[in-house]
Formats: structure tokens, C-alpha cells, sequence
């Protein structure tokens, strides 16, 4: 049905901004079923909230990728105590024989008494190797096949509004290391891989970091899935016990973030993000895998515009800023723009934190897929040096 008004609105007003749309509601006018007068009146918020998208891309490293991708959102209680809890699941195939189950969440308990934030994987894949630091050169690398599989699981319990204090256990196995496709086996000999690996004498077979962390986190951000305000502050110690599961060395991460949404527009349809985290090894030797690195984050969106893993080093600091923008007063269509900085240090070559860096930048549309939720589906585009671009698509916002 097409409604047309004439007229126009009294001088210094606007016309009403139209309800929310989203993805489920078009879905539901295809379908010819009736919306209810008012969602948000009637919907029981213990209802899951939920979404999903194909996943479909290509590099150069895996080929072909598809599969699928989701975002479950839900409430341990009610919303007005408790804040939305989002688990973010993936499992992806590639014409290469790489695959990828991939499960992250974050969980809030009952009136925020209590946090569970997870990221678990269990990967058959590929990665390119370089050599340390970011004035790394992307001539010098060389592609590495391993399995790879992931648990790190945190537990925070509440201390007062927002702040929360928690105990983790972190577990990293990577295994079956095997030269790339088309990679001869004297590249493989001198690979940066191999030759970290025995520089600090680590065995070329499986390597396992495994160990405990202590965490403080500080979190007024109103959505995890897309924070609007707010802003959230973290420090994490981590102990990695050589022989603790296996584990291949003994070394200590520790690991700092901050990030900060601000509205630049009084309906929220502008806004600006900020994100900064470093990580830094204070003892011991990390295996080459392990060592801080560019799209190694829980949610793997740090360092767009590059592949995962392009820098590496013993430490690392990172930072980012994002313009948030509502291209549609209904909501549905939105765009970012990014601009993000790294830098990492070499200590084999005496390379320091600031000493070099790397820049991205990029933009991205979204598609507003569970307006409850505030779920969006994420289509980004990012450059950097040397040539370096990536393309990513998610269902949650970067960060």
C-alpha cells in the first residue's frame, strides 16, 4: 500500500522519524505476516534474538570460502537490570580443504551479577608467516599450513556497577606445520616461522600455550553488539607454565584496552568510536603463533586493510577510529569509515614499539539485521602499505 502526504511540516519542525526497519521485517512483508502494532510492546524479551548470513569470499591463501555466520543475542534478565548477552558463531569451508569452527560470546548473568566472555576455535588451515615487526617486508613470506585450536574462557563476577573482576584459563595448540601450496621446501627451510622457532629452540612439530589469567574490566557501554555510548577500560595477566597442558614454553602477557563511543548528532545517527589495546610479552618466549599480532583479537577485526597475522611481534599497540554513520532515518542502512595504526616491535633486530608502523584505512556499509538486538551485517573494505587490502563480512560491529 502507497500512502502519499501533501503539506508540509510547520517551520523548525521535521517530519516524524519512521519506525526501525530491519531485515526481519522485510523478511516478514515477503512472507505477508502481519507485524504487531508495537514490537517492542509485545515482544518477551527472553525471546533469543537472532541472525544469520552466508559467508562468502576468496584469498589467495584458502580460495574459495563460503559457509555460514550468526549472531544469537539474548537477556539473562530483565533489560533494565541486565545487559544483552551475544554469542557469535561461524563455520566456514574453503576449495583449498581449510576449515573453520569458530564460537565467541559474551554472557551476562542475572542483573549483571556475574560475566562470561569466550573464544573458541578449532581451525584446518593457513596463515602467511613474515618476519617480526612492522617494517616487515610482504616480499619475505611464506605461507604455512597447521591445525589450530583455540579455548579461552573468562569468568568475572561483579565488584559494583560496571566493574568486574574475573579469573581466566587460555589454551592454544597449534600442530602438523607443513609448507603452503606451491611453497618449495627450501622456502619452507627458510621460512620466519622456522627460523623464530629455532632461534628460541621450540619444537617445529605442536606448539601449546596454556596457563591462567587474572582480570580487572570497567564496562558502561549501553550494547556490546553496537555500543551508541559508553565506554570500557580492561587489564588482563596472563600466565603461560611451560608443561601446564602441554605447554611448549613459560611466558607472561600482559594486555591492556580501552574503548569509547561518543554521539556527534542528538538522535545517536553520527557517532565516532575509539579503540586502543596494547599487549605486551614481559617474560619468557611465546611461540611464533602466539605472539601478539594484527587480526588476533577475540573477534578478529583489528588491523583491516590487512591479511590476518600480517604484523607480529613481542609487543604490540594498536589503535583505531571509526565514523558511525545512519544513512536511512528508518535505520536499515548505515556506513562507517576507519582509520587504524599499528605498531610492533622486533627485540632479535632491536626494532622498538614506535620505531616503525603500519596504517589502514577503509569504509563499510551496514544492513541493520535485528533491530532488538541492534545486529548489524558488517561489509567493509580496507587498505594499507605495500600494497595490502583486505574485505571482511561479519554480524557485529568491529568493535
Amino acid at each position: 500500500m502507497l500512502v502519499v502526504l501533501t503539506g508540509s511540516p510547520a517551520r523548525g519542525q521535521e517530519d516524524p522519524a519512521p519506525a526501525t526497519l530491519d531485515v526481519i521485517d522485510i523478511w516478514n512483508h515477503v512472507r505477508k505476516k502481519p507485524a504487531p502494532s508495537d514490537a517492542s510492546a509485545e515482544r518477551d524479551y527472553r525471546e533469543p534474538m537472532k541472525a544469520w548470513t552466508p559467508v562468502i569470499g576468496a584469498k589467495p591463501s584458502a580460495g574459495a570460502l563460503f559457509g555460514m555466520a550468526g549472531n544469537v543475542a539474548f537477556f539473562r534478565g530483565e533489560p533494565q537490570t541486565t545487559h544483552i548477552s551475544s554469542l557469535v558463531v561461524s563455520a566456514t569451508y574453503s576449495t583449498k580443504g581449510q576449515t573453520a569452527i569458530l564460537g565467541r560470546f559474551i554472557v551476562f548473568g542475572n542483573t549483571d551479577a556475574w560475566r562470561l566472555d569466550g573464544d573458541n576455535r578449532a581451525q584446518w588451515t593457513s596463515q602467511n608467516t613474515y618476519d617480526l615487526g612492522t617494517t616487515a617486508n610482504s616480499v619475505n613470506v611464506t605461507n604455512a599450513k597447521f591445525n589450530f585450536f583455540r579455548i579461552h574462557n573468562t569468568g568475572y563476577r561483579r565488584l559494583r556497577p560496571g566493574l568486574f573482576a574475573g579469573l581466566g584459563l587460555h589454551y592454544d595448540d597449534h600442530s602438523d606445520f607443513g609448507p603452503g601450496d606451491d611453497v618449495t621446501d627450501d622456502q619452507w627451510a627458510d621460512s620466519p616461522f622456522l627460523d623464530y622457532t629455532a632461534v628460541h629452540g621450540l619444537p617445529g612439530d605442536r606448539q601449546i600455550s596454556a596457563g591462567p589469567s587474572v582480570n580487572l574490566l570497567f564496562d558502561t557501554r549501553d550494547n556490546t553488539i553496537d555500543a551508541r555510548r559508553g565506554w570500557m577500560a580492561s587489564a588482563s595477566y596472563r600466565g603461560l607454565i611451560k608443561n601446564f597442558l602441554g605447554g611448549s614454553s613459560g611466558w607472561q602477557l600482559l594486555r591492556l584496552e580501552n574503548r569509547t563511543y561518543k554521539s556527534v548528532a542528538r538522535d545517536q545517527r553520527k557517532r565516532l568510536a575509539f579503540w586502543l589495546f596494547g599487549e605486551f610479552i614481559v617474560a619468557g618466549t611465546a611461540p611464533y603463533f602466539d605472539l601478539p599480532a594484527t587480526g588476533m583479537d577475540m573477534f578478529g577485526r583489528s588491523g583491516r586493510g590487512y591479511a590476518e597475522g600480517r604484523f607480529r611481534g613481542e609487543r604490540l599497540l594498536y589503535g583505531e577510529a571509526e565514523y558511525r554513520a545512519t544513512l536511512t532515518r528508518n535505520g536499515f542502512l548505515g556506513m562507517v569509515v576507519f582509520l587504524n595504526a599499528t605498531t610492533i616491535s622486533n627485540l632479535q633486530n632491536d626494532e622498538r614499539l614506535f620505531e616503525s608502523g603500519a596504517l589502514g584505512a577503509g569504509a563499510g556499509l551496514r544492513v541493520l539485521v535485528n533491530k532488538h538486538s541492534r545486529t548489524n551485517l558488517c561489509f567493509d573494505v580496507g587498505v594499507g602499505k605495500q600494497g595490502s587490502y583486505g574485505v571482511y563480512l561479519a554480524v557485529q560491529e568491529a568493535f
